[in-house]
């Protein structure tokens, strides 16, 4: 006989769903990063999420510039930095322009596992840098300059010193106008060419140059804007200053030719009234052969 056969219904599972998806978890011990659901399931762009879960699945101190961010990811500077810029207004990203004790200005980048204000928690405060080894003085020299921690409590601190006149305003003030606003028109061109003070600063004396040269602004972004790369991995800046230094220079313009000497004129040619031979003179008549020998029959008669 053939097997049995039921065309009784089958139970359903009362603990999984019938749509949708079903997860299969698996419990980690190691390698995983911990994700508030406000942030995984954030309305708007995926990029943004990506971003975020790759910023907070990495260690203290790895870069996160739009440059390191591009070199990980497909998309382009422009979709990162968008990226960059919803985090930070969503209260999830800051990034701070702090000074160094040495005097150089850097930019940290803190991540937040809530957006700002929600948590206890507050950003560290930056690492102090390590003393450096002063270098030994000479005995001769001791004597003179008093150590540092020889002086006394109540002497009044050094004065701060002035700023170098060498900062990016007084730069970007002392370069060439004409320069500083072909540099900035290039990102109606190409969005992705945005320009800091201190690199259309920088870059400004190589398109004087340029300018001196005979070359017109309109040549000037044709040459720094065509057929650029679809992905930079350095800044704009670098791409630019390395098409205005390696690009030859054109030729300067010929030097006028000096005016033209009056040339002598030149007599139409006549046909002798006497052999039909011809010759140059301003009017009709004889040539010199015919002339000597009138002039001979002449005299003779005379």
């Amino acid at each position: 006989m053939a097997n049995p056969q039921s065309n009784a219904r089958l139970r359903a599972d009362a603990g999984a769903p019938t749509t949708g998806v079903i997860h299969v978890r698996t419990r980690l011990t190691a390698d995983f990063t911990v994700i508030s659901n406000a942030l995984a399931q954030r309305r708007g762009s995926a990029v943004t999420i990506g971003v975020a879960a790759y910023i907070a699945s990495l260690p203290d101190g790895s870069p996160v510039t739009i440059t390191a961010l591009c070199e990980h990811f497909s998309e382009g500077e422009i979709l990162i930095s968008r990226a960059l810029r919803e985090l930070e207004s969503a209260g999830y990203l800051e990034r701070r322009r702090e000074r160094t004790p040495t005097g150089q200005v850097r930019t940290r980048t803190y991540f937040y596992a809530v957006p700002r204000g929600e948590g206890p928690e507050d950003p560290p405060e930056p690492p102090r840098p390590r003393p450096r080894k002063l270098p030994t003085v000479p005995e001769t020299r001791r004597e003179t300059a008093p150590a540092p921690d020889l002086e006394e409590p109540g002497s009044p601190a050094p004065a701060p010193a002035p700023e170098k006149p060498g900062s990016p305003a007084l730069v970007l003030a002392d370069a060439d106008p004409e320069a500083i606003a072909v540099l900035t028109a290039l990102r109606r061109v190409d969005p992705r060419l945005v320009l800091s003070a201190q690199e259309a600063a920088r870059l400004a004396p190589a398109v004087t140059e340029w300018l001196a040269a005979g070359v017109g602004p309109r040549e000037i972004t044709e040459l720094l804007t065509v057929r650029l790369p679809d992905r930079f991995r350095a800044r704009p800046a670098s791409v630019l200053a390395f098409r205005l230094r390696e690009t030859p220079l054109p030729l300067p313009p010929p030097a006028p030719l000096p005016p033209d000497v009056a040339r002598p004129v030149v007599l139409p040619f006549q046909t002798c009234d006497g052999c039909e031979r011809a010759f140059r003179a301003p009017e009709p008549g004889h040539c010199r052969t015919c002339r000597d020998r009138l002039g001979e029959r002449l005299r003779a008669v005379g």
